[in-house]
């Protein structure tokens, strides 16, 4: 009767001894069973574990989102709060002044339909009306006192105490080395040194402006000039806002396109720009006051 079954010899390799193992074909079957079960069983589990980690990664960057969101609207909630309270308070104050002074208000149709505008709108109307109301000098005169603010419309400040570094007009650029025209003049100053108004103005632009870094411009009305101050590490003042002569409105810094600190400072009438050395000549650097802008 045939038998089946594999013989597996197995030889010692110091003695020399032989020994025959008969393994029945049974057992193999078996063995390979066992061997591919537990392989399927392996890669289930591999499989298994590893969505279970994604999974808990999942869930605990939810839960951290969640958590941020949280903190977000509590501090979104807040800064409603103090915006409802400051829009009240500049409406109260807008009213007020408006009626001791004799201002004009909004017809009945144009406050309903300024009722209808966003919070953020109403807010922002209501600073602009305030710095209005609060930097304009009122006075019996009328529209007299709004010519008298803007009274001293030349530039005839430093804008800085520092040192002249680079003067207007054709220059070697410090970054490429190649020819350029520098369209006004820079004044070396410490990081932090007061910049002041050259001449009494408006704010035209307050922000940051490409390779001028954080810049202020102003405007200074009938003269047709406006004055530029560039590379600021702070600025005090926004669009829209009225400014005295020789009254602080930012920072030396090197923000921007720069190699140091200092103050670029431009003066450009009608737009085009002008060689600021002779409005600077007729003054000392030192000749600025530093009263910081209201």
């Amino acid at each position: 009767m045939r038998k089946n079954y594999f013989i597996l010899v197995v030889a010692h390799s110091a003695h020399g001894r032989i020994k025959r193992l008969r393994v029945p074909h049974y057992a193999l079957h078996v063995l390979l069973s066992l061997v591919i079960f537990g392989s399927i069983v392996g890669v289930g589990l591999v499989s298994s574990y590893t969505r279970m980690l994604s999974k808990v990664g999942d869930y605990n960057e939810l839960r951290s989102e969640k958590e941020a969101l949280l903190q977000q609207n509590e501090a979104l909630k807040k800064d409603v709060e103090q915006r409802n309270v400051q829009l009240a308070s500049l409406g109260d104050l807008a009213t007020e002044v408006s009626i001791a002074f004799g201002i004009s208000r909004p017809e009945p149709d144009e406050a309903a339909f300024f009722a209808d505008e966003s919070t953020h709108d109403e807010y922002q109307s209501f600073v602009n009306r305030f710095d209005f109301l609060q930097q304009v000098s009122l006075s019996p005169k009328g529209s007299e006192s709004m010519l008298f603010w803007l009274e001293n419309t030349t530039p005839s400040l430093w804008p800085v105490s520092g040192m002249l570094s680079s003067s207007f007009g054709s220059r070697r650029d410090p970054f490429s080395g190649e020819g350029t025209f520098h369209a006004g003049v820079d004044l070396r100053a410490r990081r932090g040194t007061p910049v002041v108004a050259a001449a009494d103005g408006v704010v035209r632009s307050s922000g940051w402006a490409g390779q001028y870094g954080k810049r202020v411009i102003l405007s200074h009305g009938r003269s047709e000039l406006s004055t530029h101050y560039a590379h600021l590490s702070q600025y005090f003042v926004r669009s829209g806002q009225m400014v005295r002569r020789g009254e602080v409105i930012g920072r030396v810094g090197a923000t921007g396109r720069t190699t140091s600190s200092h103050l670029h400072y431009e003066v450009r009438y009608r737009g085009t720009a002008v060689n600021p050395y002779k409005y600077l000549k007729n003054s000392s650097p030192q000749s600025a006051s530093y009263e910081l802008a209201d």
